[in-house]
């Protein structure tokens, strides 16, 4: 249930200046329990159990034989369940992202988690024996009212149909996640949280090194980056093994439920075609040489050298003034960008200030990056930062506050039908970045600032559209490597540090601490293939946002209910409206012609 968000993106893509910041606001939980040990807490699990119980007794077995009448009452009792065990988990998780470092939390979240498999494992058989129904049969059903509602639902269950095992070794799986592929996760989250990378005297975070390495100061960015190689170095023989572990682990599910390839299950998640995935990635890596490779020549002949060096890459231009924004200027940026949009998405927006739904300062033991979490429909969302005050915060507040509006806008489909495909979850928050950035571009008179604007944007750019695919290639190539056997920690290295020349070009030096640097990304770690869904939304909402700048009757409207739809609707279905049609190569080309554009104002502009 953990959210979409820019979590923790490479080199401190998500991350920004440090210092001066005081009295930010921090997330109250207490609107999903009072606290972690609290009576309604206890009393919702022991229900969550007894309905569990309850609802087997009833459905299992009979699933085929009930009428549609039944069939639909059945669901809306699953829903009930799902809605309320999913509130008592992503209490859980947002307690722990909190304090991820602090072991008492580590054992809350840990027995939260394995209730909730003992939980799930009971209703485990509702979506086998839906699954098992013979077309007919299920149309049949489908055709009473209160099972219709949900035919969204049980389209996208089907989907699953041919991939499915027994019932008994679906349960074995099910039960053994949470001492198997969830078990290393929470491995790799705890790691990261309790390392720490002296620099400049003091023992920062990964947050906090991340944002160093975007210092003024060129002697604090290698000083910062020669520490993350070096502690991330010291650790990579853990950081291998639980890599290694969790591909082979994919591979083994892989095999068993038939997928052809390791990107076969998450493109199936995403309910888009390989076609469309491979469409993608194919532009992207065409457009390298016209995207990265040229905007890193540009700014190494700002810097006046030859060649940059890695930790230079989201280095200020030598004309930045380095502004910080304070928390209010962020909010009154972003909520003012979204209501010139639309007043009615900036109402739901204001949500989010006005009641505590944000945590928004670094500290220590917290979670890195930033991140949106949908919680339930019958709650709300709360967003995750890392705020330290730099342009590239103010992007990433516009970017979860997207999410978050997004996830408030489907919660009236419920638990079952508001959460959309990663490569859809990314549009409003792209959009709502996009709004933002023409916003401040557009009421910045001085030319030098606005230069530093529209670098800053492409370099964002970049980083959520080159980038992600560079990683999608580092990763593909991993699994499919891990398939032959154990990869080393120098050739995971190695097929890091290829990806990498390959995307960022011919402007860059690198030594061999950043071979070290895919050890930290939570991404690969946590939901495998992840990351081209960053590049599919950015390229997305620029063909989008080229039809609201066209002025396209009717756009406010039309966005609202495509964000309103939630994942009732597929991205054909979504994007008609609009006329556009991500099967089409020209849309993918229309959407890095965005980038290519930015990048022309800038060459001009020097």
């Amino acid at each position: 249930m953990m959210g979409l968000g820019k979590t923790a993106l490479p080199d401190g893509a998500d991350t920004a200046g440090a210092g001066g910041l005081e009295n930010l606001p921090e997330w109250d939980l207490s609107d999903l329990y009072p606290g972690p040990g609290s009576a309604e807490l206890k009393a919702d699990i022991a229900a969550v159990e007894q309905r569990a119980k309850a609802f087997a007794a009833s459905y299992r077995g009979k699933v085929a034989d009930i009428d549609g009448a039944t069939f639909g009452q059945a669901i809306a009792e699953f829903e009930q369940i799902c809605d309320t065990l999913y509130k008592i988990l992503s209490y859980g998780q947002l307690v722990h992202a909190g304090a991820v470092s602090d072991p008492e939390v580590g054992r809350f979240y840990q027995g939260l988690s394995e209730k909730g498999t003992e939980v799930s494992t009971e209703t485990l058989f509702f979506t086998l024996e839906i699954n098992r129904l013979d077309d007919d049969v299920l149309a049949a059903k489908m055709a009473a009212p209160d099972a219709a509602h949900y035919a969204s639902w049980v389209r996208d269950l089907r989907l699953y149909q041919n991939h499915q095992l027994s019932d008994e070794l679906e349960q074995l799986m099910h039960e053994k996640e949470i001492t198997g592929g969830s078990a290393w996760m929470r491995l790799f989250d705890e790691t990261m949280a309790a390392l720490r990378f002296p620099i400049a005297g003091k023992e920062m975070t990964v947050t906090e090194a991340m944002t160093c390495m975007s210092d003024r100061d060129g002697d604090k960015r290698r000083e910062a980056a020669k520490s993350v190689g070096k502690v991330l170095g010291d650790n990579i023989r853990l950081f291998s093994l639980i890599t290694n572990t969790l591909a082979k682990d994919k591979e083994i599910e892989d095999k068993w439920r038939r997928y052809p390839n390791p990107l076969s299950s998450r493109n199936l998640a995403n309910q888009v075609e390989d076609e469309v995935v491979q469409a993608l990635v194919s532009a992207v890596k065409d457009s390298y040489p016209d995207l990265a490779h040229r905007y890193y020549g540009l700014k190494a002949k700002w810097f006046g050298v030859e060649k940059l060096n890695y930790w230079d890459r989201n280095a200020p231009l030598p004309d930045d003034a380095d502004r910080k924004y304070s928390w209010t200027e962020a909010t009154e940026l972003v909520l003012g960008a979204y209501g010139r949009f639309s007043p009615k998405l900036a109402t739901v927006a204001q949500n989010f200030f006005d009641k505590p739904w944000i945590d928004v300062p670094a500290r220590a033991g917290k979670t890195s990056g930033a991140f949106a979490h949908p919680v339930v429909s019958s709650a709300h969302p709360y967003l995750l930062l890392n705020y330290m005050g730099k342009a590239r915060d103010v992007m990433t507040l516009a970017h979860e506050l997207g999410h978050g509006c997004h996830q408030m806008l489907a919660a009236g489909q419920g638990t079952l039908m508001a959460n959309t495909p990663l490569t859809l979850a990314e549009t409003a928050s792209v959009f709502g970045e996009m709004l933002t950035f023409r916003a401040m571009l557009n009421d910045e008179t001085d030319p030098k600032r606005r230069r530093i604007l529209l670098a800053g944007k492409v370099e964002d750019m970049l980083n959520t559209v080159v980038r992600q695919i560079a990683f999608h290639e580092f990763e593909r190539q991993v699994h499919t490597e891990r398939r032959q056997g154990e990869l080393s920690a120098e050739r995971l290295g190695a097929i890091w540090m290829d990806a990498q020349r390959t995307s960022l070009g011919p402007a860059f030096t690198f030594d061999e601490d950043y071979q070290n640097y895919w050890a930290y990304i939570p991404h690969f770690i946590h939901s495998p293939f992840y990351v081209y869904a960053y590049a599919f939304g950015d390229c997305l909402v620029n063909s989008l946002y080229g039809v609201y700048e066209q002025g396209a009757e009717g756009f406010e409207d039309k966005y609202l209910a495509m964000l309103s739809a939630g994942g009732t609707l597929r991205h054909k279905e979504l994007l008609a409206p609009f006329g556009l049609d991500a099967s089409d190569s020209a849309f993918w080309k229309k959407g890095i012609g965005v980038v290519k554009g930015f990048i022309d104002e800038l060459a001009e502009s020097f």
